[in-house]
């Protein structure tokens, strides 16, 4: 009789790639069998996107086969996933398969759901408003950015939480510095419109990024619950009866978990993400399901560089489950992002649950600048994809990067 556990990962994006990865190298395959599931082969670096309607990224850039990115002695399925069983630990997939598992890893990620905004999808989608969040939307977003020389330009974040979540201001940023280059920035108005009370969550980094939007002549609209975007009249009109109108709409939708999770009672919340202990990963649903990156009901920003920390405790957790061992390993909430600011600059921050972000060095004293401009963090954010490919998702360990948030080397404030 043989003593294989058998793991099933849901999703072969960044947590469920590194995760299978790191794993395979832990247990040989007769020890452990990994399945992973996902219901395409298209792995998109989604830090690219936001690249792709400024011309700065092509789509074949970003995206590769999502089986060419598993180590050997991982066994990939194709297909949309129907339903968990959480009682009877197993999952069925669309195409009628049935996987049972001793574990199961959550990770597939959030999912965008621009039809639960009124008008959004209507008259005007694709073209007066958009998204870059698919590369449907971002590919779109190109063609019309290209052809348009003068109008209002209207960033808008339906609700939180949502993935990366600088990365509508980073598209405010590159916008202000694309119509520069193009010799049309007087021309273009461009307002960031926001369900926040400020630019941001963290107030520090909200305070910074605040005045470089007022320094770049980016109007910032506060608390702005959008209840419906109207293509036809190009309007976004917000539950308390304001209205912004707007030539080139770019919204970021409400986010949601997976779609099965509806159908699998018992897994998920009511939004769909999956309630998670915020330290050890592990679902708060059965202790043989654990959950990585934007699956999870986590405290923490949905970035991929949470992941990426998330991955290392939860691969060592998961490991000690595996074997019977108590499970030790936490997870502080540590993220970091590079903030793109334009005119080949970025802005770097670094915080976790516990602490906002602050200024200083990252990882060290000697290291990348914190909340201030400057070209390397803009190298820095351009280094990551080849990292991406080549380092994270094969699951490599980084010397001198670990999953903690570092403080050495970080301007902390004085308490008085």
């Amino acid at each position: 009789m043989s003593d294989q556990k058998r793991l099933v990962i849901l999703g072969a994006g960044t947590g469920g790639t590194l995760a299978a990865n790191r794993l395979r190298k832990k247990f040989k395959e007769d020890r452990l069998r990994i399945d992973i599931v996902d219901q395409n082969n298209q792995h998109v670096y989604q830090p690219g996107l936001l690249f792709v309607p400024f011309g700065l990224a092509e789509s074949d850039e970003i995206v590769r086969k999502r089986d060419r990115q598993l180590h050997k002695g991982i066994h990939y399925h194709q297909s949309a996933i129907d339903s968990v069983d959480i009682e009877a630990d197993s999952v069925t997939l669309e195409n009628g398969d049935t996987l049972d598992y001793d574990v199961l890893l959550v990770a597939t990620g959030a999912r965008l759901q621009p039809e639960e905004t009124e008008g959004m999808t209507g008259p005007g989608w694709m073209e007066s408003v958009f998204t870059f969040y698919d590369m449907e939307g971002a590919t779109a977003l190109a063609a019309k950015l290209d052809e348009f020389e003068s109008g209002h330009v209207v960033i808008n974040v339906i609700d939180m939480p949502i993935k990366c979540p600088v990365a509508p201001l980073e598209f405010a940023f590159l916008a202000d510095w694309y119509f520069t280059d193009k010799g049309v920035r007087d021309d273009v108005t461009i307002t960031y419109v926001t369900p926040l009370d400020g630019a941001f969550t963290k107030p520090t980094a909200s305070a910074t990024l605040s005045s470089l939007l007022t320094d770049k002549g980016i109007e910032l609209v506060t608390e702005f619950n959008t209840g419906e975007v109207d293509g036809e009249a190009r309007k976004l009109i917000g539950f308390d009866g304001r209205e912004i109108d707007f030539d080139i709409a770019v919204v970021i939708p409400l986010h949601g978990g997976a779609a099965y999770v509806e159908n699998s009672p018992g897994l998920g919340d009511e939004l769909g993400f999956i309630p998670t202990d915020n330290a050890t990963l592990q679902s708060q649903v059965k202790p043989n399901i654990f959950v990585v990156g934007d699956a999870a009901d986590l405290p923490a920003s949905k970035a991929g560089s949470v992941t990426h920390f998330e991955g290392e405790v939860l691969v060592e957790n998961m490991e000690s489950f595996l074997k019977g061992e108590p499970i030790e390993h936490s997870f502080d909430g540590h993220a970091n992002c590079f903030i793109e600011t334009g005119f080949s600059k970025a802005l770097l921050i670094d915080f976790n649950y516990e602490n906002e972000p602050v200024g200083g060095h990252y990882p060290g004293p000697v290291g990348l600048p914190l909340l201030k401009e400057s070209r390397v963090n803009h190298l820095g954010k351009l280094m990551f994809q080849s990292f991406y490919w080549h380092g994270l998702l094969p699951g490599r360990d980084i010397p001198g990067i670990g999953p903690d948030m570092p403080t050495f080397g970080k301007k902390h404030p004085v308490s008085g």
